[in-house]
Order: C-alpha cells, then sequence, then structure tokens
C-alpha cells in the first residue's frame, strides 16, 4: 500500500475571486504623501548644540518628557506605598 498523501493533491477552489490591480494602475502616491521632513529633521538632530536627542525640538518634547518623569516617579511612589500597606498586618 505504502504512505498514503496526509494533504489533498487536488488544487482547491480559488478564495479570492476578484482579480489585483497593477500597481501602474494605481494613482500616483505624491498627491497625499506631502513633503520628505526627514532631511530636515536629520539637521535638527545631528546638529551638535549639547541638547540630548530627546530634548531637541524645544516646548513639546520637555514636556513630555516631563510628564514622562513625573508619571514614573509617582508610579514609583504608589508601588512602595502599595507594597508596604500589604506589609502591616491587618486589625481583626
Amino acid at each position: 500500500q505504502g504512505l498514503k498523501p496526509i494533504v489533498s493533491t487536488e488544487s482547491s477552489a480559488l478564495v479570492f475571486g476578484t482579480a489585483t490591480k497593477v500597481a501602474s494602475d494605481l494613482p500616483a502616491t505624491d498627491s497625499f504623501l506631502g513633503k520628505n521632513k526627514v532631511p530636515d529633521l536629520q539637521k535638527l538632530f545631528q546638529k551638535t548644540d549639547g541638547l540630548p536627542v530627546h530634548l531637541k525640538r524645544g516646548l513639546p518634547d520637555r514636556l513630555l518628557y516631563r510628564t514622562t518623569m513625573a508619571l514614573t516617579i509617582g508610579g514609583t511612589l504608589y508601588c512602595l506605598v502599595a507594597l508596604y500597606m500589604a506589609s502591616q498586618p491587618r486589625n481583626q
């Protein structure tokens, strides 16, 4: 008898009946991509002005950084308080 094939050798029916679009049929992508900002950002981030890279873009970066630090310190304090409360025996 030999080994029987586990998977059927017959081709299955077509799953998606629609034809695919050729890339040349699609509209040009320049209309919705806008201006390439990468060269401008590279100039900004590679400037040697002594600022760390996470603060180079000014006020929005400072706000994000300080908010992140505040949430980190607040979360650490909350965890320490929760651990302290969990370590205390309960009054009966």
